[in-house]
């Protein structure tokens, strides 16, 4: 491969495009008019207008990406995460215009896409599964039968969803037909399809996946786990690796489940397996994602493998160049999703000018951001701003250099979820490892962070007069000859 296009934008094009770099390829950006000056556009070799901001007049238009990758003799087409990177008829369409994909090929797509056939493919592999039904759903009585059944409380979730919508969590019989008419409908809304299915709702779970890798060769790996159980609105917030609760024999039989999961569906690539594990540490598959994740870096630093170039290497038709028994977990890493969000306004979007944006730096601190100060944050996409990385021998040292680096990271003009990231690395129940996915629910609230907040600078205040003070002394000594 010569050149690869990035059909994304922001902070993970970036982040791709480094590696490309790094490995002597050309990088192609495609950007929309709302990003005509983004870091990724000036970092890439060759960049291409493909049209207006909203993404579906953007970057969600796969044959106008395949055409400028055709007229710049683009070797390759690197999806990111997000937009197009799980759409099995993109993902086809490359393949049929003699250009690389970068990521699994159609069939696992579909498959997972899917989480109802995600179920069916795995069932096979004796896979541990939540108590519920495996097939899509619209009638309420026949929705209250299965419910009595597996009982209460009980999750509505959309087949083809994710990020939350087309969720319903449902504690009582009467509340079953109202939740199952909004999550239908709210699942037609996001993902035009109102297939929802049911399952036991596991009362105090964690969100534990998996990396993978799988070549063209047969060789299937994980690479350990990756803590995901901070979460707001049901998307992650803070992630790291590895799990405070795992131990060696689950962690072992939990990665040879995933890499099950992987061989389910002929997967080739790098992919995440996700599954909930409760309070007595039974995992049950939750689904699997075929893209690389947001929160890959944390597996990246504990391990030390660029899985941006083994994705590459892998579509190059290269055999892995390591085994299971050649990995291992090397210290522990953190990641916080800095959001353009109001944690005091029920982290609202924040859009707006970042007046002032000021990235910290240091030993063991990594920050794959997408934004410069003086921009602006659109109102179209996600409203990630970076990713913040830290890393350290042992769990308390890489929560600490988080602390720390939060507190160094300076961004004026719009809110930010950095404030609700030392919340969480402050609080004792992250740090004790004693938390679940409720956590938000059972320990945050605005009221609480913006108490923090006044005591902290309530605290620098008093700090500024007393050294003040202190100075004003030593400038009234009398000068002596």
């Amino acid at each position: 491969m010569k050149k690869i296009l990035v059909a994304n934008r922001g902070e993970i094009a970036l982040r791709i495009m480094e590696t490309i770099q790094k490995m002597g390829i050309k990088t192609v950006a495609v950007f929309s008019e709302a990003d005509r000056n983004a870091p990724h556009v000036k970092f890439a070799d060759e960049a291409v207008c493909i049209g207006e901001a909203p993404s579906n007049k953007s970057y969600l238009l796969g044959d106008k990406i395949i055409e400028v990758a055709k007229s710049l003799n683009v070797d390759g087409i690197h999806p990111g995460y997000g937009f197009l990177s799980e759409n099995a008829a993109f993902a086809e369409k490359v393949e049929k215009n003699n250009i690389t994909w970068i990521g699994p090929g159609s069939k696992a797509i579909k498959i997972m896409g899917s989480k109802l056939a995600a179920k069916d493919a795995v069932k096979a592999y004796d896979i541990p599964m939540v108590p519920g039904i495996d097939e899509a759903i619209t009638d309420t009585k026949k929705a209250k039968e299965i419910a009595k059944e597996i009982g209460f409380p009980i999750l509505i979730k959309a087949s083809a969803g994710g990020g939350g919508k087309g969720m319903r969590v449902v504690e009582k019989e009467e509340d079953l037909e109202d939740q199952m008419k909004r999550a239908i409908s709210e699942a037609e809304s996001a993902f035009g399809d109102g297939s929802v299915f049911i399952e036991k709702y596991v009362a105090s779970p964690r969100h534990i996946e998996i990396q993978i890798l799988a070549d063209t060769h047969g060789n299937n790996l994980h690479l350990f786990e990756r803590e995901c159980s901070i979460q707001r609105r049901h998307q992650k917030v803070v992630e790291e690796a590895p799990s405070v609760v795992l131990d060696e024999a689950l962690r072992k039989k939990m990665g040879e489940a995933a890499v099950k999961v992987a061989k389910s569906c002929d997967y080739v690539g790098a992919g995440t397996v996700e599954f909930l594990l409760d309070e007595n540490k039974n995992f049950y598959f939750l689904e699997m994602n075929t893209r690389l994740q947001v929160e890959h870096p944390v597996t990246e630093f504990i391990t030390g493998i660029d899985l941006v170039e083994e994705q590459i290497n892998i579509a190059r038709g290269e055999k892995l160049a390591f085994n299971q028994e050649d990995l291992k977990i090397n210290g522990h890493a953190m990641e916080l999703r800095v959001y353009a969000e109001n944690p005091l306004d029920d982290f609202l979007p924040s859009v707006g000018k970042l007046e002032k944006y000021q990235l910290p730096s240091g030993e063991n601190i990594r920050i794959d951001n997408g934004f410069e100060e003086g921009m602006d944050v659109p109102i179209y996409y996600d409203p990630m701003l970076s990713k913040l990385i830290t890393y350290g021998k042992t769990r308390e040292e890489a929560i600490q250099l988080m602390i720390d680096a939060i507190n160094n990271y300076l961004v004026e003009g719009v809110e930010t979820t950095l404030s609700f990231g030392k919340f969480v690395m402050e609080h004792e129940a992250f740090r004790s490892g004693n938390f679940d996915t409720h956590f938000v629910k059972k320990y945050y609230s605005a009221e609480k962070l913006e108490e923090e907040t006044k005591e902290e600078a309530k605290l620098a205040a008093l700090i500024a007069l007393r050294q003040y003070l202190k100075d004003q002394k030593q400038l009234r000594l009398p000068i002596t000859e």
